[in-house]
């Protein structure tokens, strides 16, 4: 249906309610009339298969209560323009007449124009986009693993009883937090921007506006365009709980985070807070478990390392000892060359002083008598001389294997210390079989 072709009188509810506020019985209060406006929904819910929503004129934010079935509910589209047809109902209610216009029939849906407060909200919309949206999880995240407490700015309206909703919801969480309480008339946009110009140099790192419900009318204020150019300009985290699960204001479309109900948004720090607390204390014991295993494989790599050395110092102390056994026998060849040349010039002696002997037997008897006595002198000597150069020799070179031994012992004991108290103890089978051979020696050289 056109407009040109309405011939019945259309009210606007600015109309209708100066005109009750003139009279309080009226035709309209009896017949049917038809009003026209924007169409908002209400609470999401039904009572007695009746919804109750609003109706605002299209010049201001004026608005009157509106009862509809729930049959031409479903044929209404939010925030829309529509020609209803009904008839207005009173009540009484706290000591003044409430006023709702119940629908008989939906006569017409306009189509709806674009404002330049619409064009405004759609820029700040736009705007907020291209900011983007700060993560209140990575906030919380990033202060909890700095062990730092998350700073909270609640604002809510004077007298308002929604602050124990809020811890409630927060529940014990509440330890990773610190919170502050703002209070101001939340139903005037100038008064909540006056609290905020306030908080925004006190470096917060979260900003709520907090409501419980109440008029609907006063939803209007978080639609308000300076409100909302200020709130996106804000360095915290913005947040709203004002409390209308089903109408989305102008600031809910800006904020970073939006929560239905105060109980709501303490309940979702609480969530967050306990998700990150049970990663950071798994992240924990998988740190834990890791440490443990690195130790184990250091330990096992430890226990390699010394096993490796103490198998290079038996090596080494099997070398030394084969370098002994070397020594030894050269020193003894030497030795035996040594003897065995004095034992030739003995004999060529013993030769050549057996033809003078004789020759002149008889002339030097008493001289023969002497050399005997001599030589049995000079084979002691060279008796004694031969022990002692033995023993120096043994002596010499026992004293510096006994040192090497007790140096490669500690060594060895420290190191079997280290990997295990039960292994065989190598360097005493070692030192028992050393010294076996020292004694060995020592006698055969005696006997």
């Amino acid at each position: 249906m056109e407009d040109n072709e309405v011939s019945y009188p259309v009210y606007s509810p600015a109309s209708v309610m100066g005109i009750f506020s003139n009279a309080l019985k009226l035709n309209a209060t009896v017949n049917l009339i038809y009003l026209k406006g924007r169409y908002a929904y209400g609470g999401g819910k039904s009572y007695g298969n009746y919804y109750y929503d609003l109706l605002f004129s299209e010049g201001d934010h004026t608005s009157i209560g509106i009862r509809i079935s729930s049959l031409l509910r479903s044929k209404i589209t939010n925030n829309e323009i529509y020609t209803l047809r009904g008839f207005i109902e009173k009540s009484i209610k706290n000591s003044s007449i409430e006023l709702r216009f119940v629908v008989d029939e939906i006569v017409h849906q306009e189509e709806r124009s674009i404002s330049e407060e619409e064009l405004q909200k759609y820029g700040l919309i736009q705007k907020k986009l291209e900011l983007g949206s700060k993560d209140l999880e990575t906030l919380i995240r990033d202060q909890m693993l700095k062990d730092e407490k998350i700073k909270v700015a609640n604002i809510y309206g004077n007298n308002a009883i929604v602050q124990r909703d809020f811890s409630e919801g927060l529940d014990v969480s509440s330890q990773y937090f610190k919170v502050d309480n703002y209070n101001c008339n939340i139903t005037s946009s100038t008064a909540i921007i006056a609290i905020l110009k306030e908080i925004t140099a006190l470096d917060y790192d979260i900003v709520a506006l907090v409501r419980g419900g109440g008029d609907r009318r006063s939803m209007e204020t978080f639609n308000d365009l300076s409100l909302s150019e200020l709130f996106i300009s804000m360095k915290p985290i913005m947040v709203t709980a004002i409390g209308h699960t089903v109408d989305e204001t102008l600031l809910d479309k800006l904020a970073d985070k939006r929560f239905h109900l105060p109980h709501d948004y303490g309940a979702g720090l609480h969530a967050i807070a306990e998700k990150l607390s049970h990663e950071r204390s798994n992240s924990r014991a998988l740190l834990i478990n890791e440490v443990k295993k690195d130790v184990t494989k250091q330990f096992s790599e430890q226990v390699e390392t010394l096993e490796k050395q103490l198998k290079k110092k038996n090596e080494e102390f099997t070398e030394a000892q084969k370098t002994y056994k070397e020594q030894n026998e050269a020193h003894n060849k030497t030795f035996s060359d040594q003897l065995k040349v004095r034992n030739e010039e003995f004999q060529k002696l013993q030769s050549s002083s057996s033809k003078q002997l004789e020759e002149l037997q008889k002339n030097f008897q008493e001289q023969q008598k002497q050399r005997l006595a001599e030589m049995e002198s000079y084979k002691k000597e060279i008796a004694v001389l031969h022990e002692k150069n033995v023993q120096s020799a043994i002596n010499e070179k026992t004293s510096s294997l006994l040192v090497n031994l007790e140096t490669l012992k500690q060594e060895n004991v420290r190191l079997n210390q280290e990997v295990q108290h039960n292994k065989t103890d190598y360097f005493k089978i070692i030192i028992a079989f050393v010294l076996a051979l020292v004694i060995g020696f020592v006698l055969a050289k005696l006997m």
